[in-house]
């Protein structure tokens, strides 16, 4: 596994901590358990064991996952853990995954959550979180039942595909052929090649993925013409994004990158002037082709470079990106390796 090197900044001035936010959308507030009688016990739970989860860019195919079509992530090594703690503590989505699992077995078991990635920024932060809950909180079930559970978890406020879940799980990269309904079917599943590196591209600015997915079924339901455009932009782009990753082909990598990133762009409008700025700024200084990843509307862009040059690519990106006044961080990862063949 490639550990991520350091965030390198944008802009001077000390590290910000990342917050373990999980993601736009919050349901209500969990209800407090009633306490327990006087008189009466309850057994004392067992220390539940902690859970690392990767996060994923999308290279090719947002939402494909429900349209249908084929969509391509890879796994990045900038993991969110959840550990136990010894005293209760707020944990964004703890007290509902528990009620999910034990809906009458009183309040979560305490954990505390760090986090290597940027938190709303398309790269599934939410999801890893989650999905590392339900480990936490159910270990002795199977991983199938946990990734589907998160899904179903998700689904219910989010009304997404299952790309994210099986993503993350596998680790690796990731091809998927998309259903209206439950988890995509996995008809590819790879090794990132360790020669490659990826660069990840925090624009500092806000998106919403339940507004978008709201959108995007809008469209669905009309038989929009653009929605069908982009569907098979994408569905193409991850055929021949998959391809080169089995080459090594790396220009094709960022050429198939780039043409989903357009489709998104033109029949989405799914970039912005801010993200388009950061692209031609990578572009321009280090020739780095960069894609948005999720949702869009703001959060990370993503690119695949050399891993030997990564460092280099990185730090000239992020003075061009000081030069121009712009908030964003770059950073630098790798993949996680498979976890299933």
């Amino acid at each position: 596994m490639t550990s991520p090197a350091e965030p390198v900044p944008a802009e001077p001035g000390p590290a910000q901590p990342v917050p373990a936010e999980p993601g736009p959308a919050q349901p209500g507030p969990a209800q407090p358990a009633p306490a327990t009688p006087l008189g009466s016990s309850r057994p004392a739970r067992p220390t539940p064991p902690g859970s690392s989860r990767p996060v994923r860019a999308c290279l090719s195919g947002e939402d494909l996952d429900w349209l249908g079509g084929r969509s391509l992530c890879v796994a990045l090594d900038l993991p969110t853990t959840v550990s136990p703690a010894t005293t209760p503590r707020e944990v964004p989505w703890a007290h509902e995954v528990w009620s999910f699992l034990h809906p009458d077995d009183g309040p979560p078991a305490p954990v505390t959550v760090d986090t290597r990635a940027p938190i709303a920024s398309g790269l599934s932060s939410s999801t890893a979180l989650i999905m590392a809950l339900f480990d936490v909180y159910a270990p002795d079930a199977t991983r199938a039942d946990r990734v589907r559970w998160a899904y179903e978890f998700e689904f219910a406020f989010c009304n997404g595909g299952g790309m994210d879940q099986l993503a993350i799980d596998l680790g690796g990269v990731t091809r998927f052929d998309g259903r209206p309904a439950g988890l995509p079917a996995v008809t590819g599943h790879t090794t990132f090649p360790s020669e490659w590196a990826v660069i990840v591209v925090d624009s500092r600015s806000p998106k919403s993925t339940p507004g978008h997915i709201r959108d995007v079924r809008a469209q669905q339901h009309r038989d929009d013409p653009e929605l069908a455009a982009y569907i098979r932009r994408c569905d193409t782009a991850t055929t021949v994004a998959w391809d080169a990753i089995i080459r090594r082909d790396l220009p094709a990598l960022g050429a198939a990158m780039t043409e989903a990133h357009r489709a998104m762009r033109d029949h989405q409008r799914m970039s912005t002037p801010v993200l388009e700025r950061l692209r031609a700024l990578a572009r321009g200084t280090a020739g780095l082709p960069l894609k948005v990843s999720g949702a869009g509307g703001g959060g990370a862009l993503t690119g695949i470079c050399r891993a030997d040059d990564a460092s280099s690519i990185a730090e000239a990106v992020a003075r061009a990106y000081r030069a121009d006044g712009s908030p964003a961080e770059v950073l630098v990862t790798g993949a996680t390796p498979p976890r299933h063949s």
